[in-house]
């Protein structure tokens, strides 16, 4: 039996990109460590995403701690809404920095948390909401962002999985306070590993900037931050004066490198892999599986297959089936399903349960992602409805 042969990733990197970095290696006594290129792919990221600085790191993880180290620095700790459905790093985040998770369940159009949901959930405590834009979709309304601006609720957007998508032709990641990218070897734009903080405020961006190194006083670009710190604590050396507990999460010359090359088919990558996904839900069954996704300014990270009822023999033939024809996925869609029900949540007093999310669970059981990539031949996508089809059928 001939397979379909179907990874979850595809490699991103072209010879281009690898001719780039052995151009660079090749130069007398090249920096490898931060620092030009990083700058440079900052500022072109930045002037890409129409916001006023990014700060480069070695992951979208090391995005999120720094983040939520950031917001519990400058405004305290409390509860931070999160969504069930998203990457472990981003909850783990809000915990590692002594912020309590407190969870929306999702809209199943767009797989991001419910928005008139997190207004019911916002209290006196409330921080900051962490919004995950999944798989690509758009998870803001404007009813959220008008409501959190009202109430001086701090948004953070997770767009790990959603580079370029947009609300009314605005990027996603240049509403909030701060956004979270990542640049992981299957995701839009790749820099191996890698990632990146985004943010129109200033004390925001100086904060991180010295959380990114260390908590380091030398790394902030503002006179007055050193000022401040070298007059209480004259005993220092300036040049090692550590202002919070943090770590070493910056990144490298060759991964800014590799992301200022990236960058240049970012748009049209995007632009493809949004009509593969189009291809693939106008071809499924509408009455097996659920093709009604919100896809106004969505830039797929993969293909999002759920079942429209809940059928745990459906699923299993799916699944058989998938890996008969070589098909990678994964179940659960996001970060492998709800999070709630995970062992390092379960630990934890006061977590609620996750069968008290229905939307979440039913993608949980009976949702699924399949790699999509630019170079995806549309006539494998053809095929791979036409197989579904004939399972559910």
């Amino acid at each position: 039996m001939i397979k379909l042969t179907w990874p979850l990733m595809h490699n991103n990197i072209t010879r281009d990109d690898l001719d780039a970095l052995i151009n660079f290696l090749s130069t007398d006594n090249p920096k490898l460590t931060h620092g030009p290129k990083v700058l440079e792919f900052e500022k072109a990221w930045s002037d890409w995403l129409a916001v006023e600085y990014s700060v480069m790191v070695n992951s979208g993880s090391s995005a999120n701690d720094l983040t939520m180290i950031a917001l519990r620095e400058l405004r305290g700790v409390g509860e931070v809404i999160v969504p069930p459905l998203t990457w472990v790093s981003d909850i783990a985040s809000v915990i590692n920095a002594g912020h309590k998770p407190i969870f929306v369940d999702i809209n199943p159009k767009n797989l991001a948390m419910q928005n008139l949901e997190i207004i019911k959930a916002i209290t006196p405590q409330t921080k900051a909401v962490f919004l995950t834009h999944v798989l690509g979709f758009n998870g803001i309304g404007d009813e959220l962002v008008s409501e959190l601006k009202a109430r001086e609720i701090p948004l953070i957007e997770d767009v790990c999985e959603s580079h370029g998508a947009t609300h009314k032709g605005q990027r996603l990641g240049s509403f909030g306070w701060a956004s979270n990218f990542s640049f992981y070897y299957a995701h839009h734009l790749t820099t191996i590993e890698g990632g990146m903080v985004s943010t129109n405020d200033a004390e925001l961006y100086d904060m991180v900037r010295m959380l990114r190194s260390h908590g380091m006083v030398r790394e902030s670009l503002n006179p007055e931050t050193a000022k401040r710190f070298l007059k209480n604590y004259q005993d220092l050396n300036s040049d090692f004066i550590f202002a919070y507990p943090s770590h070493n999460m910056r990144s490298t010359e060759l991964n800014a490198i590799l992301g200022l090359e990236q960058l240049k088919r970012l748009d049209s990558n995007n632009i493809k892999r949004s009509e593969n996904l189009r291809i693939f839900l106008d071809n499924l069954d509408a009455n097996t599986f659920r093709t009604d996704f919100d896809m106004e300014g969505s830039s797929n990270y993969a293909f999002t297959l759920v079942l429209k009822y809940a059928d745990m023999t459906l699923r299993n033939k799916v699944e058989a089936r998938l890996k008969e024809e070589g098909i990678e996925f994964r179940r659960g869609l996001s970060g492998g399903g709800n999070q709630l029900r995970q062992p390092y949540l379960r630990r934890l007093p006061d977590i609620p349960l996750a069968e008290k999310f229905p939307q979440v669970e039913h993608v949980h059981h009976y949702g699924w992602y399949i790699g999509n990539y630019p170079e995806l031949p549309s006539e494998k996508i053809y095929y791979l409805c036409e197989l579904l089809n004939q399972i559910g059928g």
